[in-house]
């Protein structure tokens, strides 16, 4: 999300002007991209012809959200059904969110924070607040729950950045399902026919002459790094990278025996043990996974680990297994 795009709704919508909703920073009303079936291409000109001067403070928190880092998210009611929002479905399950549905049946935009906090221009419901505060899971859990109304949301700090070293397979799956549970990919390899849009539809491709021009790329301590390179061969040039710019996580794919050649490559290069025993290796959870595929499906869900520990200390993080009553 755009900081600027945030005042220039502030100041259009300040001089009564329609703001426009562009889908690189609203994805989330974009028809062409969501994966919400209600979200036409009405939805964006729709939801912004109906914001106006009440609507600034949601904003303006969403602005000082992203000043202060902040985990927090610019999230859309989107009413389909006006009647059937507001409707009370309540049952055995849902009782507890009161005798009414949704507080109206217009559209409405919201600023909602990690902390659970709430900034709208109207009043809503019980209802209304559980579904947005569901949006700080991300993508929202709960968005289509009741009739009538779908829910969804932006947010307003950066994704994790993970870079991929080598465009194998098993890389290529990778990205896809990292995109998909919000970080921003970066992939890299030497042969074009590897690292392309076919393969690597949704991630920044990094064409290199050969391995040894990783220097001239710029990593960061707030980032990832799988190292997945084409039968292995690149393992040790893409480790002594990772480390050398701090990454917060660096995995590398491989067996035992390889490990170790790579090791002694590692520390020839320059790696300290200290890095080397840093990296996750194999990486990914344990639990059998062998192809491609399911490799993907280890990898991912041990970055998505490493993020939610990285976001939330001891304490929230033991809060929320008992509120899953684990």
């Amino acid at each position: 999300m755009r900081r600027s795009a945030l005042l220039e709704i502030i100041d259009d919508v300040g001089h009564g002007v329609t703001p426009d909703l562009l889908p690189e920073d609203f994805p989330c009303l974009d028809a062409c991209v969501s994966d919400n079936p209600h979200i036409t291409p009405d939805v964006a000109t729709r939801i912004a012809e109906g914001l106006g001067r009440v609507d600034i403070p949601t904003f303006e928190r969403a602005v000082r959200a992203i000043d202060e880092g902040e985990l927090a998210w610019i999230g859309f009611k989107v009413v389909f059904d006006a009647e059937a929002a507001q409707a009370n479905v309540d049952n055995q399950v849902t009782k507890k969110y009161g005798e009414v549905g949704s507080a109206d049946g217009s559209d409405l935009a919201f600023f909602v924070s990690d902390a659970k906090e709430i900034v709208a221009s109207r009043p809503y419901s019980a209802r209304d607040a559980f579904q947005m505060k569901d949006v700080t899971r991300g993508p929202s859990m709960h968005n289509d729950q009741f009739n009538g109304l779908t829910w969804v949301s932006v947010p307003l700090f950066d994704p994790v950045r993970v870079w991929l070293l080598g465009a194998s397979d098993a890389a290529s799956e990778v990205a896809r399902l990292a995109h998909h549970v919000g970080f921003a990919v970066e992939v890299v390899d030497d042969d074009p026919a590897y690292v392309n849009e076919e393969r690597f539809p949704s991630a920044k491709r990094h064409l290199i002459g050969d391995f040894s021009e990783l220097g001239d790329l710029k990593g960061s301590s707030a980032d990832y790094a799988c190292v997945l390179t084409r039968g292995h061969m690149h393992d040790h040039e893409s480790c002594v990278w990772a480390s050398a710019q701090g990454m917060r996580y660096v995995g590398m794919m491989g067996c035992k025996g390889k490990n170790e050649r790579i090791h002694d490559l590692c520390i020839a290069s320059g790696m300290t043990e200290g890095q080397w025993a840093a990296v996750k290796r194999p990486i990914g959870l344990k639990f059998g996974a062998k192809s491609p595929a399911e490799l993907a499906i280890a990898i991912v869900a041990e970055l998505v680990d490493v993020r939610y520990r990285q976001r939330y200390d001891a304490q929230a993080r033991a809060r929320h297994e008992q509120s899953l009553g684990r």
